[in-house]
């Protein structure tokens, strides 16, 4: 205060008497404006933190300070570790890369605590109790499930170590790349191995619509259970065992979801994970049995629109098309499933955030030995497709029409014999019911080697210019309609 005083007697003001008023007015603004600079600068250099400086801040300059940093993250010594603070921006969405339908693929899906019931621990309400990593190969026409338990104690990266469920949380509240999802996914590939380019997470009563949709599915039970769907403690359902049994929406999610002792389940987290499983192959089961396939893809958009508030996740609508004609064609005996389970983990306590904490250590070598086995090599844990993207699209050994949808005269002839010489298997020219402006695919059959040659060829952009229309009695795997955008493409010679 002394030296803001020393600063004012320093300022020479002209004699009042003899200015106007507007000068008078003037001179005392600029005093208030003088007083407000000298004050914000001083605690401006005082609170000074981005750099270092010597001396200490003054005591005024701690609220500030607490109230940007957040508590530090624990690492495995149970040492602090330093955090940032959160960017003051919204995080920027997942994205997607473009799968071409032919390579291996890996989705995260994510059941968040919040889900729609009463929680037990409300300081964590996006924290991710359910985890489970699926990879599929086009290639080997295999795949594999993995559940991995929320306690499990890992490096989450950029906070330290602390269970794997909290990741998703952390993303969020700092607001990072790709928010919760981004961080969740890229903490779930550290420590499976594998990359994740997907993620889902939906919420439950979407599940329980969808479920109810299908007609239910078909578990077989091996433990008689107590279920409580609604979480009210009166609705209680029994299932018994042993044997398969019908279950609606909310007896599914409860029965997915359930690890309570008291309800006759066992093996804690490990056994539920193992429910889960369950009634994800049991939802397959229902969703691709021949009876209802062809509803199931005839009306996916509609369901799409109608579930999308529920359904949270970076895969679109067509490429989650493309991959049900996939998992359709894998049997179920080549559908691995797994769980990280105390095998596998060595069960300790922690401090996390001041509190005592039951966490499982990961046993590294132990985990990989799973994965090799279950996404073994050439099977889902192939990079890629291997081999040249002519022979791959040979091995599907599709028929491909060829059909002109513009007036340019004998184009689907010169597209046909352009398409033979690359090797592709044209059966079929003719003209198209309808006229385009984009050449567009049709896909009659999972033909997916085929259809990635033909985009590449074709100079296909957009997700808009794929059609899937499940069509077993169609003489064509795939037709290739013509656009007016082709014309100026076809090369010379043909």
């Amino acid at each position: 205060m002394d030296n803001i005083l020393d600063f004012l007697k320093n300022i020479k003001l002209p004699k009042l008497q003899k200015l106007p008023v507007g000068r008078i007015i003037f001179w005392a603004v600029i005093v208030i404006a003088a007083v407000f600079v000298f004050s914000f600068m001083r605690e401006f250099t005082a609170c000074w933190a981005v750099t270092s400086l010597p001396g200490i801040p003054p005591s005024s300059c701690a609220d500030a300070q607490s109230s940007v940093l957040s508590t530090p993250a624990l690492n495995l010594k149970g040492t602090p570790e330093a955090t940032l603070p959160p960017p003051a921006v919204d995080a920027p969405s997942v994205q997607a890369p473009s799968w071409d339908g032919g390579s291996r693929i890996n989705i995260a899906f994510f059941g968040l605590r919040s889900g729609g019931e009463p929680i037990s621990n409300p300081d964590c309400p996006a924290c991710t109790d359910t985890i489970i990593v699926v990879s599929v190969d086009p290639v080997t026409k295999t795949a594999a499930m993995l559940s991995v338990p929320r306690d499990l104690f890992v490096n989450i990266p950029g906070f330290g170590y602390s269970r794997i469920n909290t990741a998703w949380t952390d993303g969020e509240g700092a607001k990072l790349p790709g928010g919760g999802p981004g961080l969740a996914m890229k903490t779930v590939s550290q420590v499976v191995g594998v990359p994740i380019q997907y993620y889902a997470n939906v919420d439950f009563n979407t599940f329980i619509s969808a479920i109810n949709t299908i007609g239910g599915v078909d578990v077989f039970v091996h433990q008689t259970l107590v279920l409580d769907p609604t979480g009210t403690g009166l609705d209680h359902v029994k299932v018994t065992c042993c044997g398969m049994r019908h279950l609606d929406g909310k007896v599914a999610l409860a029965y997915a979801r359930t690890r309570d002792v008291s309800q006759g389940a066992t093996n804690g987290d490990f056994g539920r994970a193992q429910r889960q499983q369950q009634v994800i192959l049991a939802v397959r089961n229902k969703v691709f049995s021949p009876e209802y396939f062809p509803t199931f893809i005839t009306k996916a958009p509609e369901l799409y629109r109608e579930f999308a508030s529920g359904i949270h996740t970076n895969l679109t609508l067509d490429d989650g098309i493309k991959l049900a004609y996939l998992l359709k064609d894998i049997p179920v005996d080549q559908i691995k499933s797994g769980v990280i389970d105390q095998t596998m983990t060595i069960p300790t306590s922690v401090t996390l955030g001041g509190q005592a904490a039951s966490v499982l250590i990961p046993i590294p070598d132990k985990i990989r030995a799973m994965v090799d086995d279950l996404f073994q090599t050439g099977g889902a844990i192939s990079p890629m497709a291997q081999g040249d993207p002519v022979s791959l699209m040979k091995a599907d050994n599709a028929r491909v029409a060829v059909l002109n949808g513009t007036h340019t005269a004998q184009l689907d002839t010169r597209t046909g014999n352009y398409l033979l010489s690359l090797g592709v298997p044209v059966v079929a020219v003719g003209n198209a019911p309808t006229g385009y402006s984009q050449t567009t695919i049709i896909v009659y059959k999972p033909k997916l080697y085929t259809l990635r040659f033909l985009i590449s060829q074709l100079g296909i952009t957009s997700n808009n210019q794929i059609i899937f229309k499940n069509d077993p009695s169609s003489t064509v795997d795939i037709a290739v309609m013509l656009g007016t955008n082709w014309v100026s493409k076809l090369p010379a010679g043909y």
